[in-house]
Parts: structure tokens; C-alpha cells; sequence
């Protein structure tokens, strides 16, 4: 397969229009009309596929974070890792389009025109799915892949983009771009089409919503993204699952900061503010492949392959003394934390998450906390790809959102604390719980943790009712004496005897006791007719 005439990198639309024209047969005797691949793949994504995977095109791809977001360009192709927080259901827009006397165009995997669209002749409209990403919570640092590309690419790509599109000049590429978006199709499309929200269309809030005159992110730490979902099954695609999407950014950072003219509609589909996300505040990624992420692609740096038994018997022994070591010497408490850790939801039966092995530290106190706990806290960002802390006072219980809840008015599931992706950790610290009342709010936010702990599910809220969302999370508990309110499946009093504070590992020790965690974690599982009967 020889490569396309346009770059993948910086000018991914180009290499889609390419294909589109192949499949209709632009200039052929026998064209085949666009509404043949409604939903369907034209043989773009096969191009892609062939450049990310086959020609180790993937890492070169840059990462979208608040960092690269400062220099990646318009239009070019871009990854982004993250949980899926939210769906936020289908827009329609269209997805090709005929002027008389020209040939047929396409805004598959953008949400601008490319083109003005003064009084198409024929169109058709097609349908894409909208997910709200979030970086995954409680993320370690070490997972975040290196991006090492040249800031300097941007502008080189841009200008190989602009020659390259010069080359294949067409007359329609010559219209000025406020020709575009002052198109009545383009009004007419934002008037008439249907939307996923129940709200009517307010074009004015859009408008100005879509551009502000610069990025307003709410954690300059964290980056969301509105991915669009083209031509994918809705059941490969969960709610808090992680992937990595990789696809067209359709923002300008640039024009986002230098223009200011909020009484020009803008030139997108789906209205900005029936879905509450302007683009200065949440960048827009049309996907053209994506992967679900296992722990082990969080793994940095290259797998171990198959190592010998002895060799993993070795890796155990150097984690479990390590861990000892956190531990004060309680060899006792780091052998069921090498089980905790170890543990995985790896079926249901009945009301039974069987794998599970959810662990109480006993004994801790607020001095001995600030010691231990801080080990153990930094040994898990150390470890394991996502670990949370929750500080369980009574104020917390009284005044905390663990339960993700619809909010109708916006259209939007507002994340809780408890909405976490498969493999997560939680360490409850309940050393600063002291006597008092709860709340309505602090019972319900005990009787979601107990949920979690004992059935490894989380309700969710969507005020009518409540969806029971299965869960697969370890949590750990700090306390003084047995918890009543977060009750875990092993008590284990803490015994320490010494105070010794552990030596920071090597990175070759860390990542093989990462690699031995994940794969170890992954195994399947199974247990003996006589084992059952015992």
C-alpha cells in the first residue's frame, strides 16, 4: 500500500477527502452516491490504520494535554488518553454535501465546513456520538507518556500543509473564510437540524461562547475533551472506561486568543451551548481510531516478555520487602497488602463480586498516620497507574458528592468522587473521623461506600431513579479501631516496629514491580471443584 499523497500528521482532512472522492468515484463513469456510507467506513480509517500501526506513525502522533494544546495546530491529528465521564448522545450534521455543477464534498471529522455552502443541490445527513472525556482520576505522573516532538513542528507542519494544499488547488479553496461562515446553509443547518438536547437552540450564546477570547480551564492540570464517535457500535464504548482516541483537533488555540468577535456566528453544526462545553474550555477531537487501555499501556518504557519463573519469584520478593519496609517491619500487614493489590473483581454471582479483597489497617492513629500513611500514599503513586486518597471526616461525609447526578438543566452527569475507571485504588483515611451527626447527605455517602466496599457497585443518580453502576476498585482503610462505616473484607491491626524510613527505589526496580502488579492482576482466575466444595 503506498502512502497518501496528503501527510496524516498535519493534514489529516486532506488524506479524507482523498479517500471520499476514491469511493464515489469522482470522475469515474459509474460514481456511487455518499448516502452509500452513512455510517459506514469509506476506507479512511484503513489509511490511518495503516500509518499509526504499520508504519509506527503512532508515536509521532502528539498527546493533547494542556501543554501540547499551547502549539498543536488546527485541523491536525492528535491522541487523547482519558475516561469517558459522560455521553452525551448523537448530533447530526451533514455529512456531504452537492452544489449544481460540482462534485460531491464531505465535513465527515470536522465540525467546520472546509468549503462555503451556499445552496446545495443534494445533501446528506449523517449522525456522530458525543463523549465528554476527562484525564483518567488520580493518574500518576508516570504514566503520562513523554512527548518529546519540537515545539517547531507546528509551524513546519502548517507551512507543509499549506503547500501541499496549493498543489491540489481547487477554485472552492479560494473563497475567503468569511464567506464560510457567513453561508446561509451554514444558518440553515444551525436553525433546522435536530439535536441530542431537549433545549432550543440559543445561536446567540453560541456565538459568543465559541468565541471567547481565550482558554478558560477550570484545572490548568487537567484537560477534558468532546470526543465524536463516528461509525463505532454503541456497546464498544462505556461509561468510565479509559481509551486513547486518536483523531482530527477541530480547534485553533491561536484564533482562539486573537480574534474577538462575538457577533459572528460561528461556523460549526451542533451549537456549543446545547451541550454546555465551549470550545475555549474544551477542545474538540473528531476520532478516527480508538483503543481501550489496559494497565499495562500505562506502563512506560518497554514490556518484560514472558520472564522465567524464577525471575518473577525475585520481582515478588524484592516488592514484598520493600512494602515490609513501608510497613515498619509488619510482615504481617505486607503480605495481605501484596494480596490487596493483587486483587481483582473477576466475576459476579448473584450479589457477589468474587475476587475482591477489600483491606482495614487497625490500630493507625492521626500521628501514626502522618508517617505511615504518607509512605504508603507515595508507595501507591509509585505502583499503581490510578490511586485516590479520601480524607473521611464528618464534614466530608456531610458535604461531599460521591455519586455522580444528572443534572437536566445542562444536560450533564455531574462526576462524584466514587465515578472511577476499572483498576482504580482507594485509600479511605478515617483516623480524622470524630463524633457527631450526619446529614441526609452524610447517610447517603455511608451507605454508597458500604455499597462499594461489600458489592463493588456505585449508585447513580438521575433524580427519578438510580442506575446501579458496577465497580471494581480496592480500597484500603486507615482507622483506629475495626471501621463500621467503610466494613473491609480483612482486618488487619498495624503493628510496626520500627520507624525507618524505606530508601527510594531504583526506576528498574519500580517498573518491574509495576509490570509484576499489572500482569500478576490480570491473570485469569479460577477455582477447583474441591476448592469450591471447601
Amino acid at each position: 500500500m503506498g502512502g497518501p499523497p496528503y501527510d496524516c500528521m498535519a493534514n489529516p482532512l486532506g488524506a479524507v477527502r482523498l479517500t471520499f472522492e476514491k469511493a464515489i468515484g469522482l470522475g469515474s463513469g459509474t460514481p456511487t452516491h455518499p448516502s452509500a456510507f452513512d455510517g459506514k467506513d469509506w476506507g479512511a480509517l484503513e489509511l490511518f490504520r495503516h500509518f499509526l500501526f504499520q508504519e509506527s506513525g503512532l508515536s509521532q502522533v502528539p498527546i493533547l494535554n494542556p501543554k501540547t494544546l499551547r502549539w498543536v495546530q488546527h485541523n491536525s491529528l492528535v491522541r487523547y488518553r482519558g475516561m469517558i465521564q459522560d455521553m452525551l448522545g448523537n448530533e447530526f450534521y451533514v455529512g456531504a454535501y452537492r452544489e449544481d455543477g460540482c462534485s460531491w464534498r464531505t465535513n465527515k471529522f470536522t465540525d467546520v465546513s472546509q468549503y462555503p455552502m451556499e445552496s446545495p443541490s443534494d445533501t446528506c445527513i449523517w449522525e456522530r456520538r458525543l463523549l465528554y472525556c476527562v484525564p483518567v482520576p488520580g493518574q500518576s505522573s508516570w504514566t503520562e507518556p513523554s512527548c518529546d516532538m519540537d515545539p517547531n513542528w507546528s509551524s513546519q507542519s502548517r507551512e507543509k500543509r499549506r503547500r501541499m494544499d496549493e498543489e491540489d488547488e481547487d477554485p472552492m479553496d479560494l473563497v475567503p473564510e468569511d464567506d464560510v461562515k457567513s453561508s446561509p446553509i451554514t444558518k440553515k443547518m444551525r436553525d433546522g437540524l435536530p439535536s441530542a438536547s431537549p433545549e432550543p437552540m440559543d445561536l446567540k450564546t453560541a456565538s459568543s461562547s465559541s468565541s471567547m477570547s481565550k482558554f478558560q480551564f477550570v484545572d490548568k492540570d487537567n484537560l477534558p475533551c468532546l470526543v465524536k464517535i463516528y461509525d463505532s457500535p454503541e456497546s464498544d464504548l462505556k461509561l468510565n472506561d479509559v481509551f486513547e482516541f486518536i483523531g482530527v483537533l477541530t480547534f485553533d488555540s491561536e484564533l482562539a486568543v486573537e480574534k474577538d468577535d462575538s457577533d459572528e456566528l460561528s461556523n460549526s453544526f451542533c451549537d456549543d451551548a446545547l451541550v454546555h462545553l465551549p470550545p475555549n474550555k474544551v477542545p474538540r477531537l473528531h476520532c478516527l481510531v480508538h483503543r481501550k487501555l489496559a494497565v499495562h499501556d500505562f506502563l512506560p518504557g518497554s514490556p518484560i516478555m514472558e520472564p522465567k519463573p524464577h525471575l518473577v519469584k525475585e520481582i515478588r520478593e524484592a516488592l514484598f520487602r520493600h512494602l515490609t519496609t513501608v510497613l515498619g517491619d509488619d510482615g504481617v500487614a505486607a503480605h495481605f497488602m501484596l494480596l490487596h493489590l493483587l486483587s481483582k473483581v473477576h466475576t459476579r454471582v448473584d450479589d457477589v463480586a468474587v475476587g475482591k479483597l477489600s483491606l482495614n489497617l487497625t490500630g493507625l492513629s492521626k500521628e501514626s498516620v502522618s508517617v505511615f500513611g504518607t509512605r504508603l500514599s507515595q508507595t501507591f503513586r509509585n505502583l499503581l497507574p490510578f490511586t485516590n486518597c479520601m480524607p473521611l471526616t464528618l464534614e466530608y461525609l456531610n458535604t461531599a458528592s460521591l455519586a455522580p447526578k444528572k443534572d437536566y438543566q445542562t444536560n450533564r452527569l455531574i462526576p462524584g468522587v466514587l465515578q472511577l475507571p476499572e483498576g482504580s485504588h482507594l485509600l479511605v483515611d478515617e483516623t480524622q473521623l470524630e463524633s457527631g451527626s450526619l446529614n441526609s447527605i452524610g447517610i447517603e455517602n455511608t451507605k454508597l461506600l458500604k455499597n462499594l466496599i461489600e458489592f463493588q457497585k456505585v449508585e447513580y443518580d438521575f433524580q427519578y431513579y438510580k442506575v446501579e453502576m458496577a465497580a471494581d476498585v480496592r480500597l484500603l482503610i486507615f482507622s483506629e479501631g475495626k471501621s463500621n462505616i467503610v466494613p473491609a473484607d480483612v482486618i488487619v491491626p498495624f503493628q510496626p516496629s520500627s520507624l525507618e524510613s524505606s530508601e527510594i527505589p531504583v526506576a528498574e526496580a519500580l517498573e518491574a514491580w509495576r509490570w509484576y502488579l499489572a500482569t500478576v492482576r490480570s491473570l485469569p482466575h479460577s477455582i477447583g471443584s474441591e476448592m469450591q466444595k471447601a
